[in-house]
Order: structure tokens, then C-alpha cells, then sequence
């Protein structure tokens, strides 16, 4: 149905039909948060809520850019143009990518490109990798680039990192293009290896909930970039390359070694701790003990919480009612400052914990949370 409206707005608009329509979701990271800058371990899975871009190829230099999520009409841009942080409307995403393709050598001419998306926006669930992924692989197929699903997700995060100016690490754009249905993709962000690991919830009686919290956050504004310039500067202190670079079982001689140094110290503490969860959630998961991954997660949102300090009221608060009303585990996801929580949940429990959370919002006189199910869903693919 998405791809036949979306293709129908393209008619409307551009008086032609597209030559193809593409999807790709946005993602929810089970575990891993802060780490993929730190080349680190993550694990995130699609979403069923997607971006739909219908497209054709032009070959007169121009882009044109239209998305009926947003007021107004086609917006209309030069290739030539195209230069890093000199858009900061929505359109910079898709337009990034076009300026990454070019910049790397492939020959993209121009395109004509109608989106629409289900993801919400700034809600940490990576609205905007979204819109990256379904352009680069439209073009990718209607140039014939032959570029790889991770090598694309790179395009992308250059495209977001340079283009746009948001120091977003790799996660987000390799889950949007590489995710399985009925899987968490497992990440080693320093060399882009992979592995799909089963995360069947409904066949073991369990839910995973996504708690919007309508808190809106935007990782260009700042704290995002001021936490990964924290790790840097750990990682400098320390002599390594990357944060990753720190095992688990060396933590507490690392930390000693940053002495009075409040801030690395949490910093550090965070991400060598955080990489240590994913990998812990993975033998959970490949050795079917699901539920008992409840408690490191609400390790994970303590740590996000306290070192991280990148939480806010709202998340807090949907992470202890749940808690407090049977949940398994539970913790914010995303970037941070606003955005979503995540509840493991038996199926049986849903209901209460949805409604203790509603009820806790109302009475802390929050705006009420948007809340709905995460299914594992497949990754960026060609739906005409």
C-alpha cells in the first residue's frame, strides 16, 4: 500500500511514473548505545516502519526532492551546488547522499525522488538513516553502482557526518541496510563484520515495546558531539586508538590511570562496559536464554543514565514504571537527551505495563507517550 501511494505522489508531482520504489526502516539498538564512534560492538534491528522513496534518474545535473511528510512543495537543487552544511532542512539527508556518491567518483547525473516515511522523527529510531539508506540504494540500483549494502551504509554516514554535520557513528545506516527479519544484526563497527542473530520474541511468549517519549532531540545541537569528543579525548589519555581498544578486564587499571578526571572516567567507564553488554546479550541470545538479557539492559540504561548522563525525566520514568510493573528489562535507546525506551516484556504483561506507563506520564504531566511493538523486520530492499 506504501509503495502504491508513494508512486502515485511521484505521478502527481512529475507527471511520469518512477522507474522503481524502495523502502528502508528505521532501527531499535537492543544494546550497544555510544559505542559505534568508539569502534565498538552494537546491536540493533529493523523496524517495520520504514521510508518509501519512489525515483528516476535525470541526466541534467538537478535533484529534485519532495516528501509529503513535510509542508511545501518540490524543492529543486543543483548537483554542482551541492556543498557540505549549507542545507539544514530535511532535505540535507537525501541530498548528502547524492553529494557522497558524487564525491566518491560514482556518476550520478540527477534524480527526481518522492518520500514518505512511518518512522517517527526524533524519537532516536533513526528517522534520518532511513531516508539516507532508501536514496543510496535507489541510486545504487538505477546507476548500476554495484556497491555493497555496508559500503553504502558508509556513503551514508558520510553523507550525515560531513553533509549534514551530525557526528553520527555507523549503526544506524548499516542496521537501515542490513538487518534480517526475525534477527538483531550483531556489529563490530571497526571492521563492519556481521552476523544475524535469531531475536524471535513472539515464539517464546515475549514483546519488545518502543516508549516514544515524544521528547525531541536532534544530534547536531551539540551534546551528541561533546560526548564523542569526551571519548576521544579518554581514548588519547589511555594510548589507544578507540575506546574498544580497552578490555573489560583491564577497566579498573584504565580508570586508575585517569585519576581525578571525573568526566573520562565516565566516559570510559560507559563505553568499555556497554561493549561488554552487547557481547554478553549475544551469548544470551545464541544460547536461547532470552529473558535473561531483562537485567542487562537495565544495566546498560543505569549506565546511560549515571556515566553516559545522557537520559532525561521522561525516559527515566518509563524505565522504573515498567520495572515496577513487571517488565523483564528496560532502558532508553538512541542518542539520547529525549527519544525512545525499550520494555522487555512478557506477552501477558503488556497491557499493564502500557498502561502504568500512560498513567505515570499523566500524572507527572508529561505529553503521553506513543507506544507500539518492535518486530524485527528486514532491512532496505526494492518493493517495484
Amino acid at each position: 500500500m506504501a509503495a502504491q501511494q508513494v508512486r502515485d505522489g511521484f505521478v502527481e508531482l512529475y507527471g511520469t511514473e518512477p522507474e522503481g520504489v524502495w523502502s528502508a526502516p528505521g532501527r531499535v539498538n537492543l544494546i550497544g548505545e555510544h559505542t559505534d564512534y568508539n569502534d565498538g560492538f552494537v546491536m540493533p534491528f529493523a523496524l517495520p516502519h520504514t521510508a518509501v522513496a519512489a525515483v528516476s534518474r535525470r541526466t541534467d545535473g538537478v535533484l529534485r526532492l519532495h516528501s509529503s511528510d513535510v509542508e511545501g512543495g518540490v524543492v529543486e537543487l543543483r548537483l554542482d551546488d551541492l556543498a557540505p552544511e549549507s542545507d539544514r532542512n530535511w532535505t540535507a539527508y537525501p541530498a548528502g547522499v547524492v553529494w557522497a556518491l558524487r564525491e566518491a567518483g560514482h556518476p550520478v547525473t540527477g534524480a527526481d525522488v518522492h518520500l514518505a516515511s512511518t518512522v517517527p522523527a526524533g524519537a532516536g529510531l533513526s528517522s534520518s538513516a532511513a531516508l539516507e539508506v532508501v536514496v543510496a540504494l535507489a541510486l545504487n540500483d538505477l546507476y548500476d553502482l554495484g556497491l555493497q549494502r555496508w559500503q553504502l551504509a558508509r556513503l551514508c554516514q558520510r553523507a550525515e557526518n560531513v553533509y549534514v554535520g551530525a557526528p553520527t557513528g555507523i549503526m544506524d545506516q548499516t542496521a537501515s541496510a542490513c538487518c534480517e527479519a526475525g534477527h538483531a544484526l550483531f556489529l563490530d563497527t571497526r571492521d563492519l563484520s556481521q552476523k544475524q542473530i535469531p531475536f524471535d520474541l513472539a515464539a517464546e511468549g515475549m514483546v519488545l515495546l518502543v516508549v516514544d517519549t515524544r521528547v525531541k532531540h536532534s544530534h547536531s545541537e551539540g551534546e551528541y558531539g561533546k560526548r564523542r569528543a569526551g571519548c576521544e579525548r579518554g581514548a588519547a589519555l589511555l594510548g589507544v586508538d578507540a575506546l574498544r581498544d580497552i578490555p573489560y578486564g583491564e577497566l579498573d587499571a584504565a580508570l586508575d590511570r585517569l585519576g581525578d578526571d571525573e568526566e573520562a572516567v565516565r566516559l570510559v567507564r560507559h563505553i568499555v562496559t556497554e561493549d561488554e553488554r552487547v557481547e554478553k546479550t549475544v551469548a544470551l541470545l545464541e544460547s536461547g536464554r532470552t529473558r535473561a538479557i531483562g537485567p542487562v539492559l537495565v544495566a546498560g540504561h543505569a549506565s546511560l543514565r549515571d556515566d553516559f548522563r545522557i537520559s532525561c525525566p521522561e525516559l527515566d520514568l518509563v524505565v522504573d514504571t515498567a520495572l515496577a510493573s513487571g517488565a523483564l528489562g528496560a532502558r532508553m535507546t538512541g542518542g539520547g537527551f529525549g527519544g525512545s525506551a525499550i520494555v522487555l516484556a512478557e506477552a501477558a504483561d503488556v497491557e499493564a505495563i502500557t498502561k502504568a506507563v500512560q498513567e505515570a506520564f499523566t500524572a507527572a504531566e508529561f505529553t503521553a507517550p506513543r507506544v507500539f511493538e518492535a518486530v524485527p523486520s528486514a532491512g532496505a530492499r526494492r518493493l517495484v
